[in-house]
């Protein structure tokens, strides 16, 4: 199955090319360093495959709204597109959200194998650790393939 290289979020305005990441020495999925990218984590699955796709991006920054600062905004119905390296359109259609607690993030139910083709979009949300210069926790969106 080929690669996603960009990614369309009509309801949110969002059309951005992808980065590919993987996991970071501390074991978790590494993230965007520039505020306006969007990743898929590689080492997971693809448009066309079982299993998620997965892609992430941040909420702000000190300068201001990040990539995925709407991601909160998207209901069920919304539609997602990946453009994947053969240039075909994988359209995906959100199905629900969740809010996460970092501490407690469910790994194996957002990045596990799934009988389905589906997306998940991840970033921060809660309440801001001043402290720890990060969010408590994290809005996941799912989508399933519809097209």
């Amino acid at each position: 199955m080929p690669e996603p290289t960009a990614v369309r979020i009509p309801a949110l305005g969002v059309d951005q090319d992808l980065i590919g990441l993987g996991v970071a020495t501390d074991g978790t999925a590494e993230v965007p360093e520039d505020f306006s990218d969007v990743a898929w984590f590689a080492p997971g699955g693809r448009p066309g495959s079982r299993g998620p796709t997965v892609l992430m991006g941040h909420v702000d920054s000190t300068a201001g709204p990040a990539v995925f600062y709407e991601l909160r905004d998207l209901t069920p119905g919304d539609t997602v597109e990946l453009t994947t390296a053969d240039g075909s359109v994988a359209t995906y259609t959100v199905t629900g959200t969740e809010q996460v607690a970092k501490d407690t993030f469910p790994t194996a139910a957002v990045f596990g194998a799934t009988t389905e083709d589906v997306l998940r979009l991840i970033t921060c949300t809660g309440a801001f650790d001043a402290g720890a210069r990060s969010y408590t926790d994290n809005l996941v969106v799912t989508a399933a393939r519809t097209g």
